[in-house]
């Protein structure tokens, strides 16, 4: 397939947000207007469901030092993420159902599993795999294991996809979702 944005069936894409790169949008992603997802050293998948808030950056960004291309890595997202006002990821890999809430930050040497929360405000930065339902709190970026993953933003994601296409224009899907039910 091409490089260039793609854009599966489903998902809303508010035509003001910043798609740079060879980027690939899941069935039922949300991206808000002020959103940037920017594909600089490699592609971005994102999966379905995700929720990707107003000045969100999501950056495939080569680690510091690489000159060349040859090390070109995809940035793989999985489903039923949600990215709150404000927050910067450069993650390695996003696993599934993971909460990014405002104002935090996920460095590129950072691999997120299933069921995480990073807290407001809270930063990521040195080397780390996060095991599954990990938490990241508070202004010390305390941690601990969650008992449940997060809940899914069903309520939210379906006013959205309500509300969204009266007040923005959204960019056209040019795929078709082929998941069979």
């Amino acid at each position: 397939m091409s490089k260039g944005i793609k854009i599966v069936s489903g998902a809303i894409v508010c035509e003001e947000c910043k798609l740079r790169g060879d980027v690939t949008i899941g069935g039922g992603t949300i991206i808000h207007p002020s959103a940037s997802i920017i594909a600089e050293a490699g592609p971005i998948i994102i999966g379905e469901n995700c929720l990707i808030e107003e000045q969100t950056k999501i950056i495939n960004k080569a680690p510091v030092g690489q000159i060349d291309n040859e090390n070109v890595q995809e940035l793989i997202i999985g489903s039923n993420n949600v990215f709150e006002v404000d927050c910067a990821i450069e993650a390695i890999k996003i696993g599934d159902n993971n909460v990014f809430e405002s104002k935090s930050f996920v460095g590129n040497k950072v691999t997120i599993t299933n069921g995480c929360i990073i807290g407001a405000g809270c930063r990521l930065t040195e080397e780390q795999t996060l095991k599954e339902n990990t938490i990241i709190y508070g202004e010390n970026c305390n941690m601990r294991e969650g008992l449940d993953r997060p809940l899914p933003q069903t309520l939210q994601m379906d006013t959205l996809i309500r509300m969204l296409p009266n007040y923005h224009h959204l960019k056209k899907p040019n795929l078709v979702n082929n998941k069979k039910n």
